[in-house]
């Protein structure tokens, strides 16, 4: 494992920001982080980095002890918080190249590996730009290739696509997922949709406590429920179906019902029963499992 997490503890007084935090992350996959607002994972990645330090536990980078050792383990970690801190009176390769001396690199290596960060993030067009004048995806860029800049073995990214239109985010998303081919990443994001398109595992904490930390496909299959989602012309009643599973209206108000069940067949028998004995006008029946938002909405209420 590149990055491991045990039994790590933070207290702000006496309240316990952190309760025995314990997961862990591998090369070539992409960790979502999820978890409501002040679940800990601010404060989670703060440590790691070495912003903030612990009041008990470890942290091991690449098999580093991160708590003993923060300046050793520094340069291994790329970090991109949530609100980017950027110099906007400096022009793009200006501020790569600052950043750049900030880790030691120096001449031909450093030019070598700025042209190589403009080209993979996109930036070469904005290069001679101040960051100032840039749009928001791009300043996102120009945190990324800083976050690279030191070619870190772990990158932990914090929110790294709030606030960008549809266009942004899908470039965005992609250049994560390329970055994350050769190294350990971890996203940090409130969108569920994100962590299904990209990421591989899923570590959820809430009030400082993991609550699931698993490989995605693994978290979406423990459930065993089923949604079903029928839609007919006339107005439905909740209480028609309560004997096959938990009922709601759906997107098309009483004219929908969502049915949450376990066993679908039985359950889609049962539908079309109602459906043929109350000679309703079926438009349509959709079945599908839990997504992870609805998954995450259980786990952390």
């Amino acid at each position: 494992m590149s990055l491991e997490v045990s039994q790590l503890t933070k207290l702000y007084g006496t309240q316990k920001a952190l309760d025995t935090v314990s997961f862990s992350a591998s090369p070539g996959r992409i960790l979502g982080f999820l978890g409501p607002n002040g679940a800990g994972k601010s404060t989670t990645m703060k440590i790691i980095t070495g912003f903030i330090q612990a009041d008990g536990g470890a942290v091991k980078v690449m098999g580093k002890d991160a708590l003993e050792n923060p300046k050793l383990v520094s340069p291994m970690i790329g970090y991109l918080p949530e609100h980017n801190p950027l110099y906007l009176d400096m022009y793009v390769r200006e501020f790569l190249e600052f950043s750049a001396g900030i880790y030691g690199i120096r001449g031909a290596k450093r030019q070598e590996r700025i042209k190589d960060l403009l080209q993979k993030t996109g930036l070469n067009p904005e290069q001679h730009k101040k960051i100032g004048q840039l749009s928001k995806g791009y300043r996102q860029r120009v945190g990324l290739a800083k976050a690279l800049i030191h070619d870190p073995q772990v990158v932990i990214l914090d929110e790294p696509t709030t606030g960008l239109d549809p266009n942004q985010l899908v470039e965005i998303r992609n250049l994560i997922s390329d970055i994350a081919k050769d190294k350990t990443l971890i996203l940090s994001t409130h969108i569920m949709q994100e962590v299904e398109a990209i990421c591989q595992d899923v570590v959820i904490i809430n009030k400082g406590k993991i609550l699931a930390a698993e490989a995605l496909e693994n978290l979406k299959s423990t459930s065993s429920e089923v949604r079903l989602e029928l839609e007919t012309e006339e107005s439905l009643e909740l209480e028609w179906f309560e004997s096959i599973g938990a009922t709601s209206y759906g997107n098309k108000g009483k004219n929908s019902v969502n049915i949450i069940c376990q066993d679908a067949s039985e359950a889609r028998k049962s539908v079309m029963k109602i459906v043929q004995e109350r000679n309703l006008n079926l438009i349509s029946m959709s079945q599908s499992k839990k997504n992870l938002e609805q998954i995450f909405r259980e786990i952390t209420k």
